[in-house]
């Protein structure tokens, strides 16, 4: 071959080399080829339209594709899964040009992930308690060794897979494969709730059964590894554990998924459940939970229009229910003991006086409702804001907050004996150590209430989670667990590691209440790479609304950067501002992350969360606008480089702020969102809570209805008017609604300007991507290179 080869070169040559001539002439009768057009961009799909018209309080609208949400009928859903496959294979061709992208973006990612495949080991009396993936499985295997013999215990890589060389002894026990879970529930396994009983003897726990779209009840015996052969229920939304494990209570929905039931099961006896209570109310709700020192079992019986916590005895769950709280409705109420006196976090109102922050109340146990007097505690502090607290034997821990800046503080207990309130300041408070530009604490499980170490997640935009224990009795702490990306491992820590004084900390730290970097580098901290900053962003009415800005400096120009600007803003919860590694990615090609915590959201009291719903929910929409403009405004993003993001009620907020100001944003992503308010909570097809219709409205309330009307994202699309390009994610799975995404989709591309660089697509996924770290690489895969795309193109 090869002489073959060579001698067809030496022709060629000699061929040149005696007919130049002939070669000119080729030449000059050379007509180029014209260049190819490209390839006409594919065409979105079109779902036929079958308008219906619905008529409320003298208002009547049309929707052309109310067809979608009709589950049962199946000509409609017939369609639907035509519509389905269109959107599939549009969505592949309008982002097959990404596709090497998206594969180096998902390599990124999942570079990223967590080497350790462990979770930290919680300590429960005499046991340690953690979760594990084994090699090649998909879900974890829940696992649990002896304490007092693992006092170094680090992972499951140490001993590996929980087996003592040495000794030869195995020294882990398995309690719970979810693969083999799986296996029980056709290929998948989520579970909901997880309760390890008080005597460490049985797990009760709940799996999603997707083919009756409910959660399953089950109890194992931990030392034998059988399951019980009762309880067994379906449609279970709340367990507890009672009489020291020997007996469970358990709430159950009707087919509407309202929890209105409390049974009680005796393990071990051949009796039938037990039903506690049943709440008439079509509007009624109850929940239950257990004290954390195992005393007492408090029954929450909530609706429209109050809110009553019960109290049972644990040890004799069947001796009735005492009444021992009775407020207004949709407030946070939880109740917990300790040493004879009774205990309530609430946001309720005091003395007839509304309130904007959580305060803590006590009462003896043994009082009757109507010689009940709840006592408060700590008196009123404008500089701190208690944001939550957590119960042990010899503590009681506070997560305050002053202004925007989070503190940890512990107040030794029994309390002192109380003529009056309690100042904070004559307690001699010792705040716990914490990174800078910490975001969230939230607490552990800290099932040991007798255990002096408490477990708290520390959350910060610069800084992966950190796991930290804080040993309340000797000032000790430990972070037991969180990665390190400059390394690319995870560092876990447990018994041994290398552990400093909080209370000399704190000292040092003076008021910032920060480790010393210089003494303590053991937050895994990204300041030296990437840049946080807090600016206070005026809104259209005055209000000043808080938005956080991540960035890389090194890839910073003024008016240069692409932007991705983050929004919540319902249910007063805080807005997630959490480190995310698939984030990096924009970072590191020069983007801004940032952050608007818009009226709605937590972290601004009770009254920064009523300022952003039902009917002033247009406030939060606009607070999102006036950070956007701001961004531009101030150069920190390049004009028409501003991306949006919302998951679930951040979705309905970005997509009214699309409708609103369409040349705002250039691209938006919305996962599973809440895009049809109007018909959801008119006809909800799935189940919505009383605080749902609290936060968005009642559509029976006219004035509500009139509010819902004006910023529900599917009823507002602009026509004639070219909306940015957006990717809506949904699931296959119902407890996601996906007509609601398919409609909206729908109807943009209807109303708005068809353009090619600006498309609207639809993303389905069959599974929860929340419960695949892999799926959630690819998918956060798909919708980084959109944004990148969009933005380029």
């Amino acid at each position: 071959m090869r002489h073959l080869l060579s001698s067809f070169r030496h022709n060629q040559l000699n061929h040149r080399h005696i007919t130049p001539h002939i070669h000119f002439i080729f030449s000059a009768n050379y007509k180029p080829q014209k260049p190819q057009p490209p390839p006409a961009p594919p065409s979105p799909p079109k779902p036929p339209k079958k308008p219906v018209t619905f008529t409320h309080h003298g208002e009547s609208w049309e929707d052309p594709y109310s067809w979608m949400s009709q589950l049962n009928d199946k000509v409609a859903m017939r369609h639907m899964d035509v519509y389905m496959e269109q959107e599939e294979k549009y969505i592949e061709a309008v982002m097959s040009d990404t596709e090497r992208l998206q594969s180096k973006l998902q390599s990124e990612m999942g570079s990223r992930l967590s080497n350790e495949l462990s979770t930290p080991p919680l300590r429960w009396g005499p046991w340690l308690y953690y979760r594990r993936v084994e090699e090649g499985k998909q879900y974890p295997v829940l696992c649990r060794r002896l304490a007092q013999a693992n006092e170094d215990f680090i992972s499951n890589k140490s001993p590996s897979a929980g087996f003592d060389f040495t000794s030869g002894k195995r020294i882990e026990q398995k309690l719970l494969d979810y693969n083999e879970e799986a296996e029980r529930f056709g290929g998948y396994a989520y579970e909901e709730l997880s309760e390890v009983s008080p005597d460490h003897r049985y797990l009760a726990y709940t799996m999603y059964d997707k083919d009756n779209d409910c959660f399953k009840l089950s109890v194992r015996d931990l030392n034998f590894g059988y399951l019980c052969s009762k309880p067994q229920a379906d449609r279970v939304s709340n367990i507890a554990w009672g009489k020291d494990g020997q007996a469970l209570l358990y709430v159950v929905t009707d087919h509407c998924k309202r929890p209105y039931r409390i049974y009680c099961s005796m393990i071990g006896s051949e009796q039938d459940d037990v039903l506690l209570i049943e709440e008439p109310n079509e509007n009624g709700y109850v929940n239950i939970r257990h004290t954390k020192d195992f005393q007492f079992l408090t029954v929450h019986i909530f609706s429209t229009t109050s809110s009553k916590i019960f109290l049972i005895d644990a040890a004799d769950p069947l001796s009735g229910m005492i009444p021992v709280w009775e407020c207004e409705a949709q407030v946070h109420c939880v109740v917990e003991h300790h040493q004879g006196y009774l205990y309530l976090f609430t946001d309720a109102a005091k003395n007839g006086q509304l309130v904007d922050h959580h305060y803590l109340l006590r009462s003896p146990v043994n009082c009757s409702l109507n010689k009940r007097k709840w006592e408060n505690i700590f008196s009123d502090d404008s500089e701190f804001i208690i944001e939550d607290v957590d119960f042990g034997d010899k503590h009681l821990v506070l997560i305050m907050r002053d202004k925007r800046n989070f503190r940890l503080c512990p107040i030794s207990l029994p309390l002192p004996s109380m003529k009056e309130e309690i100042k904070l300041t004559e307690l001699s408070p010792q705040f716990l150590p914490l990174p800078k530009n910490v975001s969230q604490i939230k607490p552990g499980t800290n099932y040991d209430f007798y255990s002096s170490t408490m477990r708290f997640t520390i959350s910060s935009p610069l800084m992966p989670d950190a796991v930290v224990d804080y040993d309340l009795s000797n000032g000790k702490w430990n972070i037991v667990q969180q990665q390190n990306l400059l390394h690319e491992r995870t560092k876990v820590l447990y018994g041994t590691s290398s552990s400093a004084s909080f209370i000399q900390s704190a000292r040092n730290s003076g008021s910032n209440n920060e480790v010393n970097p210089e003494n303590h580098s053991t937050w895994n901290d990204l300041s030296e790479f990437y840049a946080c900053e807090v600016h206070n962003v005026m809104s259209y009415d005055g209000i000043i609304v808080p938005l956080t800005v991540v960035y890389s400096p090194k890839r910073k120009k003024q008016a240069e950067n692409p932007g991705l600007l983050h929004g919540h803003g319902a249910y007063g919860e805080i807005l997630d501002k959490r480190w995310r590694s698939e984030l990096k990615s924009l970072l590191d090609r020069g983007w801004v992350i940032a952050y608007a915590d818009v009226r709605g959201g937590g972290g601004g009291g009770k009254k920064w969360h009523h300022d952003g719903r039902r009917t002033k929910k247009i406030n939060s929409i606009y607070d999102y606008i006036s950070c956007a403009k701001f961004l531009i405004e101030r150069e920190i993003v390049q004009d028409n480089k501003l991306a949006g993001w919302g998951y679930s009620a951040g979705g309905l907020l970005v997509a009214s702020a699309i409708n609103s100001c369409p040349s705002l944003l250039r691209a938006a992503v919305l996962e599973v969102p809440f895009l049809d308010p109007t018909n959801t909570l008119l006809n909800p097809i799935l189940p919505l809570t009383p605080a749902d219709y609290d936060e968005f409205g009642y559509p029976g309330d006219i004035t509500d209805f009139q509010a819902i009307r004006k910023y529900s994202p599917y009823d507002n699309i602009q026509k004639d008017i070219l909306y940015p390009a957006i990717l809506v994610t949904s699931s296959f799975n119902t407890r996601f609604g996906v007509w609601e995404a398919a409609k909206y989709v729908a109807r943009v591309r209807d109303c708005s300007i068809y353009d090619p660089k600006h498309p609207v697509l639809l993303n389905l996924t069959a599974d929860i991507v929340e419960e695949n770290r892999y799926l959630h690489c690819k998918e956060s895969a798909l919708e980084t290179a959109f944004l990148i795309k969009m933005m380029e193109s």
